[in-house]
């Protein structure tokens, strides 16, 4: 170890090809299909939804991200604002979305890798003992490559972001010319599950999952020489550009779908023996060179996702270290501005996620509920800091606009996400969220550290924010009691979200720590 400053390698180019890199994973070889299962041909409006969703949180972060261009900037933000301690439960929640996807996108080729050879994967869909060497080989990959210098990876990661934008676009061409079929689209209806369908396809078919990748260019953010010129590029240009592909994809696959798969309708859409939809799809319209690179792709693009999502969780460890929330120890890094010791512990608490997962739709469905969670914050932190630090201060070299009604919609929008994904999603992340505070503040006390530095009273509101998603979720129709409706829960997840956004304004730090003093 030499030092515990990152470079600054990262160009504008970089940083968009990272944030496609992101997008560009398991997402698109499973979505589609899980899309359609969920929604039918009213997939599409899901995709647009989910696009809309995302973009406006990328807007909240491009303004946020270019006032404080710093790695692991999403850690930074409620420091910023709101003082250690809601810094300190926010990184629990951003921890477990960044460690999470590179075992996940390292579980996607070992599934994929199982149709060649069956011993990596058990009949219940489980990893075999074999298998879950292979995803760990993968992973011990994943951060041999992230040990160059970040310019090094952003590079392999541009060449290989080519190659996973060229087939997508090759396969929606292939499906389109082969064959189309119009009468899809209606087939069974075109929204067969109805608003509910739409709705939950968001969150649980990995739609979010996928377009949540646009946040590597954020956490990249410190290691730009250009930050107010890259950042609003990289982050509003990967959303757009993934959502044209993606919508393309879901329209060829429901085009190119034969009549006998839609036999008994589109909630039983399966493909035997092939592990992803257009895989299959290929093979069933005679088009073996397709399938072929479909296969080669289905190694590569989870591979190269699992590659980037590593490169941002060791950002995000860096800088909750760099805020006193970790050892200081995991701001060290090589010579080549590597951030080693927190690419091991990223790598290690991936491993946690590789010991026997449910279904990969499963996990993308919780993973999008953390991510939103996560990036939640985004639109409270940017409200609060238009009163503490306003632009006659602070000039903003990217100003979101109309902020009055975008942030809060950005803020709405990420709650109801949540709600879309259910109960059972509920009642698994908020738990851990509770119990590691509790697991913090208790140690906190054992050791007899004053907890005034952690600035409890501004992390209040957090509180009933959690709590009352949590409890509004729990009460909703998707694995809940149904005592909430699609449409009274959005209603309450609304009005609690404006109570949030009120009561932290007046939570928030007057003046906000730019300085990013660590608790004592």
């Amino acid at each position: 170890m030499t030092g515990t400053s990152l470079r600054r390698d990262a160009g504008k180019t970089g940083l968009l090809l990272a944030s496609i890199g992101g997008m560009i994973g398991s997402g698109w070889l499973f979505g589609a299909l899980n899309a359609a299962k969920m929604a039918g041909p009213a997939a599409l409006i899901s995709w647009v939804l989910g696009a809309a969703a995302v973009a406006l949180l990328a807007f909240v972060y491009a303004e946020l991200s270019t006032l404080f261009p710093r790695p692991g900037a999403v850690i930074a933000f409620p420091l910023i604002a709101f003082g250690p301690l809601a810094a300190e439960i926010m990184a629990y929640v951003n921890f477990l979305a960044y460690c999470a996807v590179a075992p996940i996108e390292a579980l996607a080729v070992t599934n994929y890798a199982a149709n060649l050879w069956p011993a990596l994967q058990a009949a219940n869909a489980t990893l075999t003992p074999l298998g879950l060497a292979a995803a760990l080989a993968l992973m011990v990959l994943f951060t041999l490559l992230n040990l160059g210098a970040l310019r090094l990876v952003l590079r392999f990661n541009n060449a290989l972001t080519a190659w996973k934008l060229a087939i997508p676009a090759l396969t929606v061409a292939a499906l389109a010319a082969t064959r189309f079929h119009p009468a899809n689209f209606t087939a069974h209806g075109f929204a067969p599950f109805g608003a509910g369908g739409i709705v939950t396809a968001i969150s649980g078919s990995g739609i979010i999952f996928t377009f949540l990748g646009f946040r590597q260019a954020i956490e990249l953010a410190g290691e730009t020489a250009n930050p107010a010129k890259s950042l609003p590029f990289a982050i509003l240009g990967s959303v757009a550009l993934c959502a044209l592909l993606y919508l393309g994809l879901q329209a060829a696959f429901i085009g190119a779908l034969p009549a006998a798969a839609l036999a008994h309708g589109w909630s039983a859409l399966s493909f035997p023996g092939i592990e992803g939809p257009f895989a299959g799809l290929a093979a069933a319209l005679s088009l073996p060179w397709l399938a072929a690179l479909l296969y080669l792709d289905a190694a590569l693009s989870p591979a190269g996702a699992g590659i980037i999502y590593n490169t941002t969780a060791a950002r995000v460890i860096y800088a909750i270290s760099q805020a006193g929330m970790l050892p200081r120890a995991f701001t060290a890094t090589s010579r080549q501005g590597a951030p080693i010791p927190a690419l091991i512990l990223s790598f290690l608490a991936g491993i946690c996620f590789l010991a026997p997962l449910p279904s990969w739709q499963h996990l993308v469905a919780t993973l999008s509920s953390i991510g939103v969670l996560a990036y939640g914050i985004g639109p409270v932190v940017l409200v609060c800091l238009r009163a503490t630090l306003p632009e006659s201060q602070t000039p903003r070299p990217f100003r979101l606009f109309a902020y009055q009604i975008t942030a809060p919609a950005a803020f709405i929008v990420s709650n109801l996400i949540v709600f879309w994904a259910g109960a059972g999603v509920a009642n698994t992340i908020f738990p851990l969220i509770l119990a590691a505070t509790l697991a913090s503040l208790g140690y906190r006390a054992a050791t007899q550290k004053p907890l005034a530095p952690l600035k409890p009273r501004q992390a209040a509101w957090l509180i009933p924010h959690l709590g009352s998603l949590w409890l509004i979720t729990a009460l909703g129709p998707q694995h809940g009691p149904h005592l909430l409706t699609q449409t009274t829960g959005a209603a309450a997840i609304a009005l609690t979200s404006l109570a949030t956004l009120a009561l932290a304004r007046r939570s928030a730090l007057r003046p906000p720590d730019t300085g990013l003093a660590p608790a004592s």
